[in-house]
């Protein structure tokens, strides 16, 4: 019973050692500041008005919005059936839009966004921002 003492001990102390040998407490470095939040532009809405699917063109009111880097465009749908804001080269997807519930995207860059409602490909429109 004492070598079996006598091992677990040495073992312990050789584990001791070699892990305790090295330790040095843990060094700090500054926390980076933090980038300024960017700045964001005005709001702007679209609103899909009833029997929006069979408006074409004309279900997003406005279909063509222009609106300066950094906007949110919020749309809201005041139909009595769902839609969709499905961007057309895959940025944004709000999935189903109930009636009387909304979406909104921000656009921190300059480009032409074309889209379309998902549930009714003919409603299509663009936001253009400068």
């Amino acid at each position: 019973m004492s070598s079996i003492r006598l091992a677990f001990g040495s073992a312990i102390l050789m584990f001791a050692t070699a892990c305790g040998g090295g330790y040095s407490s843990p060094t700090t470095s500054p926390s980076p500041t933090p980038s300024p939040a960017p700045t964001t532009g005005a709001s702007s809405s679209v609103t899909i008005p009833v029997g929006a699917e069979s408006l074409g063109n004309r279900a997003y009111t406005p279909d063509d919005i222009n609106v300066a880097v950094g906007a949110t465009v919020t749309w809201m749908n005041t139909d009595s059936v769902s839609h969709t804001s499905t961007s057309d080269a895959t940025e944004w997807d709000s999935g189903i839009v109930a009636p009387g519930r909304q979406f909104s995207v921000a656009f921190p860059t300059a480009g032409t966004f074309k889209y379309h409602c998902a549930i009714h490909p003919g409603m299509v429109g663009t936001v253009v921002v400068q």
